[in-house]
């Protein structure tokens, strides 16, 4: 209990600006991706309560929709939490799983460390709230409810490592083939690591001559478990999987660039951005952005880590170096594909090419980022740190000055990464357009609304409001564009949100550059298109946008706005425009 009271503090402590506002704060590093998945979340309401399909949706991208299946659609966590989404709003179920996310992980890292690998509990809390709090949980607590899902690693590692118990084969391999759907349904991407790690330590630690005899016997009882698990996930996820890989709108890859989003070898040995090291000012640039600081453990916890293996490794009994050798194993693999295709070194981009370069056209490999294989090495580092920590307190060292060094270097390796919260600032209200539902005055049921700009992953507003509005009962409108993954990259490849049309780009450059250009008939003819494609029946400018990175040029889309559609209407809280598809615009020739 005081570990769990612990973790939730830590979890509440590191979310706390969100907590202070949930609906008029955002992650200030990465507001995309927060308004995505509060749209997830009011799409659980709106599935629940129209009998919508979880894995397809019409509501955005109209009217092509998006696969939602190929996307991160946390589709447990949005119907477990759809009673509080309907309450509360998804900014509130947002900042609530962001939460209870890192605390769980931190909790059942300690739970799995207790049963398995050490004996005394401080030790077991040590190596759990390490991982569940490191460096790159905490990055990626900007805005992904995936991947701070770091429970599901230990849940899935805790049932695979019970299905050697003779006679238990059956309902073994059943539990674990639940919780592989569930965990695929909350962070496949996660699910994919743990199981490629799973697979390094098993095929390692088997081939240890002190326990090769040990898994030869325990094969036959861990494969027919392993079999009864794929069938059970393999039925609860035969309709995800189908929809994942052949189902509509579907694509191969990444919408993100592999050689970008992979970890510099430099950053192992710095500081993250939010942490007391990243207080004091020696916190590292070489990630790829601020939610993907994957290592940055610094330089005395990785000479700690190294120093630590080799001291368990002095005296330690035939099976627990077994034991150690899979670990690092896991270790030593994990580093390497976090590296990336080429190795990269304090920002210099070499042509040394490294083992990913030969498995990033490989199925899953090729829809993975490779500095999050990094995740993975912190919980290795995690489960030195625990092994350690219980063989200094379960074995007498030889002088208190000992006792002062160990109690030193871990104090200088941890202490520095110790998390701060994560940034927020201030976000758009909801206009009373939106939230007092008088948009249905101006949109049939179903039919196409757009904020201005239209919705990206940097102009997040309009999804925003589309995720409030399901997560409320009654009618509804779909919307173009929109954050998500979908097909149009080069070679079949994935692409970030919507091919691009002539309209939602003007609109686009005036609000994130503040670019402003006459409009003409040209333009017009244009908009008339773009809007007849969309089925587009009303437009809308709220009094303050929010840009993902960015403020945004509100004026400079009113202009253009009002030069391509007139005068707007007051209402609201907004300037509305009605559209008449395949009418409005009107040409200045033929009226205004």
């Amino acid at each position: 209990m005081i570990v769990a009271l612990v973790a939730l503090a830590l979890a509440t402590y590191v979310t706390s600006g969100l907590w202070r506002d949930p609906a008029g704060r955002g992650l200030t590093e990465n507001m995309g991706d927060q308004a995505f998945f509060e749209w997830l979340l009011g799409y659980g309401v709106y599935t629940l309560g129209h009998g919508a399909d979880p894995f397809y949706t019409w509501m955005m991208n109209a009217p092509l929709g998006v696969n939602l299946a190929a996307n991160t659609s946390v589709t447990v966590y949005t119907t477990l939490f759809s009673p509080l989404t309907f309450l509360a709003g998804p900014q509130v179920s947002f900042v609530t799983i962001l939460t209870l996310n890192l605390a769980a992980s931190g909790f059942a890292w300690y739970l799995f460390l207790r049963r398995w690998l050490v004996r005394l509990p401080v030790a077991a809390a040590l190596g759990g709230l390490f991982i569940g709090f490191a460096p790159g949980f905490i990055s990626h607590a900007n805005g992904h409810l995936n991947w701070t899902a770091g429970w599901v690693a230990p849940v899935v590692l805790w049932a695979v490592l019970r299905l050697r118990e003779p006679g238990r084969w059956l309902l073994r391999g059943v539990i674990l083939g639940v919780l592989l759907a569930i965990g695929f349904s909350i962070a496949a991407e996660g699910l994919f690591f743990t199981a490629l790690a799973t697979g390094v330590f098993v095929l390692a630690w088997s081939l240890v001559p002190a326990t090769r005899g040990e898994a030869r016997a325990a094969a036959p009882t861990v494969l027919a478990a392993l079999g009864v698990a794929a069938v059970q996930a393999g039925l609860l996820l035969a309709y995800p999987l189908y929809m994942h890989f052949a189902g509509p709108r579907t694509f191969t890859g990444t919408g993100f660039n592999q050689a970008h989003y992979a970890e510099d070898l430099g950053a192992y040995f710095e500081y993250p951005t939010r942490s007391i090291a990243g207080w004091l000012g020696l916190g590292s640039n070489l990630a790829p952005n601020p939610t993907e600081e994957t290592s940055f453990f610094g330089v005395p916890l990785m000479i700690l880590v190294v120093v630590g293996l080799v001291v368990l490794w002095r005296g330690a009994a035939p099976g627990r170096r077994s034991t150690l050798a899979a670990i690092s194993a896991v270790g030593v693999v994990f580093l390497l594909l976090s590296w990336g295709p080429q190795l990269k070194f304090f920002k210099t981009q070499t042509t040394i090419n490294l083992p990913y370069e030969a498995l990033r056209h490989l199925p899953l490999f090729d829809s993975a980022l490779p500095a999050r294989y990094a995740l993975v090495v912190a919980a290795v580092i995690g489960v030195v740190l625990a092994l350690l920590a219980d063989r200094l307190l379960t074995e007498p060292l030889p002088s208190v000055r000992a006792h002062a060094t160990w109690a030193a270097a871990f104090a200088l390796a941890l202490v520095p990464l110790v998390p701060l919260p994560v940034l927020t600032r201030p976000r758009a209200p909801e206009p009373a357009f939106i939230a007092d539902g008088i948009w249905r005055d101006y949109v049939s049921d179903n039919g196409v609304l757009t904020a201005l700009p239209v919705a990206t992953t940097d102009t997040p507003d309009g999804q925003r409001w589309q995720a409030y509005t399901m997560a409320r009962a009654g009618k509804q409108f779909r919307i173009p564009g929109g954050y998500f993954l979908g097909p149009g990259g080069p070679d079949g490849t994935g692409r970030i949100g919507a091919e691009s049309r002539a309209t939602d780009w003007l609109f686009f450059r005036a609000a994130y550059y503040g670019s402003v250009v006459p409009v003409d008939d040209f333009d017009r003819d244009q908009a008339r298109r773009d809007f007849a494609f969309w089925g587009v029946e009303a437009v809308f400018l709220p009094d303050e946008i929010t840009g993902s990175h960015t403020d945004l040029f509100r004026s400079a889309v009113e202009i253009t706005a009002t030069d391509l559609l007139g005068t707007p209407e007051r209402v609201g809280g907004v300037l509305l425009w009605r559209v008449r598809p395949g009418i409005d615009p009107v040409t200045r020739g033929t009226g205004d």
